[in-house]
């Protein structure tokens, strides 16, 4: 940690005399509640404290700095972001009681929430996505031509997170306007910055990403305000990214159970002489802008604001459970408009009934932004965004360095900056990369604090081509297990594109399943004009009172193809074509019909949908059922490359034999 001089240096910066005040004041605010919050802590009316005594001016001035209507993502130790941009005090109070009036509705703690009305937008345990996000709605302010300064804070820990670096290379590469502050405190948790970094100040990185970094004493207040304030001027004429470095000090424990023990004493003795908020005040006074009798009137006005407020929170009762209220918030309400299909049809592949889709959702929503690896002059690997860069310009479909996480996370910035996003993954393999922002922060988000996540996220997916391990998967069950997420997961073109449009109307999360075996070797007719259908509502291919087969994706074609083979008249076949939402009347009436029943997956066997539909089928059909539920599903191997291997791999074989079976039972 450098070792900054004691003296804190208020001469060199010209500030009125009444914004010096208001500085004061907005960081006076935040260290009273905090020490009201520590006695609250240690007598139990709330359960987890972040401090951030010692670090004020950091929020203080960096809010100061930036317009109300520009954004700010703050993280555990910037309560004065909140505090100074007016959040009501007792709705921060119930927020740390986990009471209803707070911004989560008791479903998440501290400062892990947002608040559109005052744009700030709250952190999640994994910290670094909200970098990315931070990108996003840089990227949404461009586009939309609002000449403004999105902020958003890390501490020096997360920069070890592949997110920092992701994100700092796409603002640098898209020349976005995001402030990148990077609080350095001394300590990640018990960790000091010695091991966590080796490099002399972590703004040197900043030329690695050909990016303006600066340095600045987090704990002088006129110099954060000064420098932040002047370079977000230059930075709403001149849009680019700005890393820059606070150098400043954990006074407290990473959270008040941790302690300091680990800390040298004379360290935090060294760091307590330079407290940026009774250095200020001696500079005040020293200055004749504040008179004690001033001073004690401005303490006492926000000791009793902050009594009033916590009174106020601790009348409100415990937060009660309502299991309907509880389910109905992890989705945004989505009024589903429906486009009918136009009589003329074109027989077309998959792959292109997808692209015509998408481009007419473009066409449709003049906000909805491509974003993927190679899709732009190249069109994508599969070739589905072919012609859509000159048709719709590259700051609409964009090329994205390779990074999964901050794509991901930018899309949920562009929903936030009052845009649509669609994600290409080059493959659906790759979507590991990104796993982060999908489940924790994407699913999650409204039911946390009530703003959807507009972003579709395109994957193309599926074995059968001899592509291997890495590029064959179907990973549809690492994301049904998520609430918050829905999944569609088309077999035929028609289907496909009637459902994407559907899903990029949606506002919330929609993981898009294409399969890549499909694209090419599959037509039908497709609806020439825009068209819309149904999330949650099977399609029922054949009729039959012999056996119920339930399938999806590529698994549709190979039960359509043994039930031929096998010459089979009387069986039920459904294609769930979105399994979140679940067509579990379908299902449901289908079994009831048949009383047998065979659930086909390509995925392998063990923890895929099969799975959960054979015990929803158990708790709600049982008693209909002549005979035990099948499930038939790859085996329980990565997938293998050679032909001969994947043939073995996959369901097929399988299939005819599982059928003879039930059938004969």
């Amino acid at each position: 940690m450098e070792n900054t001089s004691d003296k804190l240096d208020y001469t060199a910066f010209r500030v009125p005399g009444e914004v010096q005040l208001q500085l004061y004041r907005d960081m006076l605010r935040p260290r009273l509640i905090e020490e009201k919050m520590l006695i609250l802590l240690r007598q139990g009316k709330i359960s987890k404290w972040f401090s951030g005594i010692g670090q004020e001016a950091i929020s203080v001035g960096v809010t100061a700095s930036l317009r109300p209507e520009e954004f700010i993502l703050p993280m555990h130790r910037n309560l004065g972001v909140f505090t100074s941009r007016n959040v009501p005090l007792y709705r921060l109070f119930a927020q740390w009681q986990g009471k209803a009036s707070g911004f989560t509705k008791g479903r998440d703690r501290s400062f892990h929430f947002g608040s559109m009305e005052h744009r700030i937008v709250g952190m999640i345990s994994h910290l670094g996505p909200q970098l990315g996000v931070a990108d996003g709605i840089a990227l949404a302010d461009l586009l939309q031509g609002r000449q403004q300064v999105t902020a958003v804070f890390t501490g020096e820990g997360a920069t070890s997170e592949g997110d920092f670096h992701e994100a700092l290379n796409v603002a640098s590469v898209w020349g976005l306007p995001v402030l990148f502050c990077i609080e350095n405190n001394g300590y990640g948790l018990s960790t000091p910055v010695s091991e966590q970094y080796h490099c002399e100040n972590l703004a040197d990185r900043g030329s690695g990403y050909g990016m303006e970094a600066h340095i600045l004493d987090g704990n002088n207040i006129l110099e954060v305000y000064s420098a932040i304030r002047e370079l977000c001027e230059s930075m709403r004429s001149r849009p680019r990214p700005v890393l820059i470095e606070f150098k400043t000090f954990r006074m407290r424990g990473h959270e008040e159970a941790s302690g300091t023990r680990y800390v040298p004493d004379d360290l935090l003795e060294h760091w307590a002489s330079r407290d940026p908020l009774e250095n200020f005040a001696i500079h005040l006074r020293n200055s004749g802008l504040l008179s004690e009798v001033k001073e004690v009137r401005m303490k006492k006005e926000i000791q009793e604001e902050i009594d009033r407020e916590l009174d106020r929170a601790f009348q409100e009762g415990a937060v009660d459970f309502d299991q309907s209220i509880e389910l109905g918030d992890v989705f945004k309400k989505f009024d589903y408009e429906e486009f009918k299909t136009s009589e003329k049809t074109e027989d077309i592949r998959l792959v292109d009934a997808i692209s015509q889709g998408l481009r007419q959702s473009m066409e449709r929503h003049d906000n909805l932004v491509l974003m993927g690896q190679d899709i732009a002059g190249y069109g994508g690997v599969f070739k589905v965004t072919e012609g859509f860069a000159e048709a719709f310009g590259t700051e609409r479909v964009r090329n994205t360095p390779i990074c999964e996480s901050a794509i991901v996370s930018a899309g949920m910035g562009l929903s936030l900056g009052g845009m649509k996003a669609v994600v290409e993954m080059q493959f659906s393999d790759f979507v590991t990369s990104g796993f982060n922002p999908i489940v924790n922060y994407l699913a999650k988000v409204h039911y946390r604090w009530g703003e959807p996540a507009d972003v579709v996220i395109r994957m193309p997916c599926g074995a059968g081509v001899g592509a291997g391990p890495f590029h064959s998967q179907t990973n549809e069950a690492w994301f049904t297990k998520v609430p918050g997420l829905k999944i569609a997961y088309p077999a035929f073109p028609a289907d496909a594109k009637g459902l994407l449009a559907t899903a990029i109307n949606d506002p919330n999360p929609v993981l898009f399943f294409e399969h890549k075996g499909l694209y090419r070797s599959l037509y039908g007719p497709v609806p020439a004009d825009y068209y819309t259908l149904p999330f949650g509502r099977a399609g029922h291919l054949r009729e039959g009172n012999s056996v119920s087969l339930i399938t999806y994706g590529a698994g549709v074609h190979w039960a359509l193809e043994a039930i031929d083979e096998l010459g089979l008249k009387d069986v039920d076949l459904l294609d769930l074509r979105t399994l979140c939402p679940l067509d579990t009347e379908a299902v449901f009436a289908s079994v009831r019909r048949t009383g047998k029943v065979l659930l086909l997956q390509e995925d392998s066997l063990f923890g895929g949908i099969a799975s959960d539909l054979a015990a929803m089928i158990a708790e709600n059909c049982f008693e209909y059922l002549d005979a035990p539920t099948r499930r038939v599903g790859s085996l329980e191997t990565p997938v293998p490359f050679a032909r001969s291997l994947e043939a073995g791999y996959l369901p097929k074989a399988r299939l005819r034999a599982a059928l003879r079976e039930l059938l004969a039972y």
